[in-house]
């Protein structure tokens, strides 16, 4: 089981939009030598709906590649089309990726059969370790806690990221879903409760600009440290909150730029952040001492 912090990966773009490599291996680089336990690719943060189906392979095969086994990959090969989502979890299979992230289908709103049906199907046409992504605030579906249950019967259907920010869900996954069964937090604000509750870790975005901090927090967390990990977390309190003022990645990309970690790079229709809220950003990182 991957445990602890699991970075929701931004992907660098140029200033024109095209996809910076160099600054793809740095920041896998800085991931790795601040303690980051896995590499999430081509999520929700890594803007994973802007790309084209040939650059999201390209982006989970350079980071497996590049990372090299020095930790897990862990690519999103989510889609709102089953086909779709088979085929993408099939190449990040044949590419080394050591697990996969599966959201829930957006836009067409499945209901619970539905949404059972669609993970039974990708589970069966791909042996790879599969977590599934539960964001109804993205997708306009919630997949509810009898369908996560069910699915957890599913040999490859090794966890679960809950980014509801509904801590009442850890007690009854961990009553009804297998022992070994993954529970990781997608929502930064409630992330070291899930863990002090039980939760296996947080797939981070704030780990993007502060992975050494949320590392130490996920870790001290998963030891059931609460003041040691309350310390650190509470000093990124805010930064939590100020990388949501708009839609991420809006902000983070924002945020690493001014720390010198990437271009000003991001793709439409997703636009840079607004002027309204640079100093409320910047403030978040210096109290973060970012």
């Amino acid at each position: 089981m991957i445990t602890g912090s699991i970075v929701a990966l931004v992907t660098p773009m140029h200033p024109d939009g095209s996809l910076d490599w160099d600054r793809l291996e740095r920041l896998l680089d800085m991931h790795i030598t601040a303690g980051t336990s896995a590499i999430g690719a081509v999520g929700t943060t890594g803007e994973s709906a802007t790309l084209s189906v040939p650059e999201h392979l390209e982006v989970i095969r350079h980071c497996v590649r590049y990372v090299n086994g020095r930790i897990p990959v862990i690519a999103g090969t989510g889609a709102n089309s089953t086909r779709e989502a088979i085929e993408l979890t099939s190449v990040a299979a044949q590419n080394g990726a050591d697990a996969c992230l599966l959201v829930t289908p957006y836009y067409n709103r499945p209901t619970q059969r539905g949404l059972y049906e669609h993970f039974k199907a990708i589970a069966a046409a791909v042996s790879i370790p599969q977590i599934l992504y539960n964001v109804p605030g993205r997708t306009a579906v919630d997949m509810d806690n009898d369908t996560v249950v069910r699915l957890s019967e599913l040999e490859n259907i090794v966890g679960i990221k809950d980014a509801t920010g509904d801590l009442s869900r850890v007690p009854d996954y961990k009553a009804r879903c297998p022992q070994d069964f993954a529970i990781y937090s997608g929502d930064d604000p409630t992330a070291m409760e899930l863990m002090l509750a039980g939760g296996h870790g947080n797939v981070s975005v704030t780990a993007n600009i502060a992975p050494r901090p949320l590392a130490d927090v996920c870790r001290l967390a998963l030891e059931g440290k609460r003041p040691e990990a309350a310390l650190i977390n509470d000093r990124l309190s805010g930064l939590n909150r100020a990388l949501f003022l708009e839609a991420n990645p809006i902000p983070v990309k924002w945020a690493m730029q001014q720390r010198g970690l990437i271009e000003a790079g991001i793709r439409l229709p997703l636009t840079p952040l607004d002027e309204r809220f640079h100093a409320q950003v910047l403030a978040a990182l210096e109290a973060a001492g970012i």
